[in-house]
């Protein structure tokens, strides 16, 4: 492959995919950024929004770290496709909203949920672009494959027929980082698309959907697994249009209609629950710790030790609601302090500041408890150190930032198998 493979990141956030595709300084994110990696891809446009803040700290992050060329930190939906150069590949780590649709897609006030329009921004994109993205890398949340509640799976079941009327085929799969060797237990979906005409779709056409989700699809390239259930695969037809997809896809079930991996061509969806085969090195939270670089305001002070013990440690108690109508509240414990020897617990958008919380991170050391620091918490996500760092960025903003990243081994791994699919491919 002479030319780069050209990308477009879309809500880039403090630029997680960019970060696995392109390496940082030529360096590898699964060295430490201690390895030369050799990256097929550039990013050549990107956009960061957050239209709940007034000072846009993540895109000034990511400016900061790849440069203004090119970046763009303007509401997705008000950019015009135009303005988007020509691109090979599309990436994104878009929020799981609500996606149904009442009328049209043409029409943005058919969508339900504040930011379910940012999958139409997507859309727009790959419907009016000449030259349509040979290829879509997506991730979210693992519960798009069972949302909404009153119709599991509804919204991947539209994803899924947008793609397929736009002319990609798509596999997918749930990824735990921590169960291949990563050091957060961090569970997302993995969606990649592949344009009707290229040879990786050919390919896929040429072969039976079980044994690209296990053996040879790029994301069983990437993160292998076992095929103990070989013979237990889903498979049904997306009938209908999106809008009727929208309002009778799983209408009433109980249980969700897609596995943790997948493969839709011509409308036609193959799933499966696969298991984790991965006999390699494991990455526990004691890894990376900062020994002796941690500031004082850290710590857990004695007097708050108690408060921190309560809120993690489990409850059987009466409460009062804001009506004075009491009644009986549980709710199990977490382990505390985190444990060194495993993989981190997921991060969470509130990891920072002082307040005790059951959900944040502590752990014990010889000066006692403390929060995770910035660059612990960068670690967790395989960012560079102090990647987020910046002036006029507080610690509780950078932990945020962390709360709503990726693991940057997983788009890396992901980014090297499909280089290898399409290598054979003219990328001009």
């Amino acid at each position: 492959m002479e030319n780069k493979i050209k990308v477009v990141e879309l809500f880039a956030g403090v630029g997680g995919f960019r970060l696995g595709l392109e390496g940082w300084k030529g360096k590898s994110a699964s060295s430490n950024y201690k390895e030369n990696f050799e990256s097929p891809y550039e990013v050549v446009w990107s956009n960061q929004w957050e239209p709940s803040t007034k000072v846009q700290h993540a895109s000034a992050v990511y400016e900061r770290r790849f440069g203004m060329d090119n970046h763009s930190n303007r509401d997705i939906a008000s950019v015009e496709v135009s303005d988007i150069p020509d691109h090979d590949l599309l990436v994104g780590g878009f929020p799981c909203q609500d996606y149904s649709v009442a009328t049209t897609l043409k029409n943005s006030k058919g969508l339900i949920g504040k930011k379910g329009v940012l999958w139409w921004s997507i859309h727009k994109i790959l419907s009016e672009k000449e030259n349509k993205p040979k290829y879509i890398f997506l991730e979210n949340v693992d519960r798009l494959l069972i949302s909404p509640s009153g119709q599991r799976g509804r919204d991947f079941a539209i994803i899924l027929k947008s793609l397929n009327d736009l002319g990609y085929a798509v596999e997918w799969r749930v990824v735990n980082a921590a169960e291949f060797g990563m050091p957060q237990r961090r569970r997302r979906i993995f969606i990649l698309a592949y344009l009707n005409n290229t040879e990786i779709y050919e390919n896929i056409k040429n072969i039976s959907p079980i044994e690209w989700i296990l053996e040879d699809g790029t994301l069983a390239n990437s993160f292998p697994v076992t095929t103990e259930n070989k013979l237990s695969p889903k498979g049904f037809k997306l009938k209908g249009d999106i809008v009727s997809i929208s309002e009778n896809f799983n209408k009433g079930g109980k249980t969700g209609m897609f596995e943790n991996s997948g493969l839709m061509i011509d409308g036609n969806v193959t799933t499966i629950k696969t298991q984790p085969n991965y006999e390699g090195k494991f990455t526990i939270l004691k890894d990376l710790i900062q020994n002796g670089e941690v500031t004082e305001e850290f710590y857990i002070n004695d007097q708050d030790l108690d408060k921190w013990k309560y809120l993690k440690g489990p409850k059987k108690e009466m409460r009062k609601n804001a009506d004075g109508f009491e009644y009986n509240y549980s709710e199990g414990g977490m382990i505390f302090p985190d444990p060194l020897d495993k993989a981190s617990r997921t991060i969470i958008t509130g990891e920072g500041g002082k307040s005790a919380s059951r959900f944040k991170h502590v752990i014990q050391t010889p000066k006692g408890y403390r929060r995770l620091s910035p660059i612990e918490l960068e670690r967790l996500n395989m960012f560079p150190d102090d990647h987020t760092k910046m002036d006029g960025i507080s610690d509780t903003k950078r932990a945020f930032f962390m709360g709503n990243a990726l693991v940057v081994g997983v788009i890396e791994k992901i980014g090297i198998a499909l280089t290898e699919k399409i290598k054979n491919e003219v990328i001009v």
